[in-house]
């Protein structure tokens, strides 16, 4: 099964998924290692790493991901971004994927150095947007295609309407899903779904979760994301900010509350930016699992 037809079941748990960070040498591997060697007994739909931001973390993004896919016999999705790579480049990467037996591919612009608020420059006969992405995907085989989908509007543009235009642009060009950018409000993704129905677009989204486990590395995060952080969550972080155990239990529950409040919105499954730590994961969706 895709995930678009996992996505399409009517009955069971919800969709989980996990995607890893990747490694930026054999230490950070070894972690993320142990991170999937946690998770996989949990049977997630899918597992994904995110894309390296530098041409050596790129090679390790390739051949963790081609790993995760042979030893753990887990459906694995490859990333790929737009970033410092020609259309050249990227087409071999698709077909790299390709020829590892991996038939999903999470296709987005990416970011500049910096930052998503750095405007975006696209690389020497590269490609200029992710639309053009999902459609180089498409043409080089029988792929499942995800997209990225914005709760707080992107912070470049500032333009939430402008976000869903160009997510229903990516499901034309041949998108199949689309998970979010971490955020903290409930409202906020189902403020996304109902934009991007009302302009006619029936594309799943998957709201992504950040669990909390460092909480001035998930804040930073949020403010380069543009997440918007409510002031409610801040307070309780500052309340434990001195004791990292109980800003850990603080971020496990968080993550419980929004878990359940996304799904009680009819959100079909849960994706969780691991950043290679299984505990917090595990905890939240074993708590919220029906």
């Amino acid at each position: 099964m895709t995930i678009v037809d996992r996505l399409a079941r009517t009955t069971g748990d919800p969709l989980f998924s996990v995607e890893f960070f990747p490694p930026k040498d054999d230490l950070g591997e070894d972690r993320l290692w142990q991170a999937v060697q946690r998770l996989a007994p949990l049977q997630p739909d899918f597992v994904s790493v995110t894309y390296g931001a530098n041409g050596s973390q790129r090679e390790r993004t390739i051949g963790v991901t081609k790993r995760l896919a042979k030893c753990t016999g887990l459906t694995t999705m490859g990333h790929l971004t737009c970033v410092g790579q020609s259309e050249e480049d990227l087409a071999r990467v698709v077909d790299e994927y390709s020829r590892n037996g991996l038939d999903h591919v999470f296709a987005i612009r990416g970011d500049m150095p910096g930052g998503p608020a750095v405007p975006w420059q696209p690389y020497p006969g590269g490609l200029a947007n992710a639309t053009r992405l999902v459609e180089l995907v498409a043409s080089r085989g029988d792929f499942c295609i995800g997209v990225a989908a914005f709760p707080d509007p992107h912070p470049a543009q500032h333009d939430a309407a402008l976000d869903a235009r160009i997510l229903k642009d990516k499901w034309t060009a041949g998108a199949g899903f689309a998970i979010t950018q971490m955020f903290f409000r409930a409202a906020a993704y189902t403020e996304l779904v109902d934009r991007v129905r009302s302009i006619g677009c029936p594309i799943p989204i998957i709201p992504g979760i950040m669990p909390i486990t460092m909480a001035s590395q998930v804040l930073r995060f949020a403010e380069l994301s543009g997440a918007d952080v409510p002031e409610s969550l801040r307070s309780r972080l500052d309340t434990v900010a001195d004791n990292p155990a109980w800003v850990r239990e603080a971020g496990i529950q968080i993550g419980i509350e929004l878990a359940l409040d996304l799904l009680d919105r009819g959100a079909p499954g849960l994706h969780f930016f691991t950043q290679n730590r299984s505990g917090a994961t595990q905890a939240i969706w074993e708590a919220v699992r029906r």
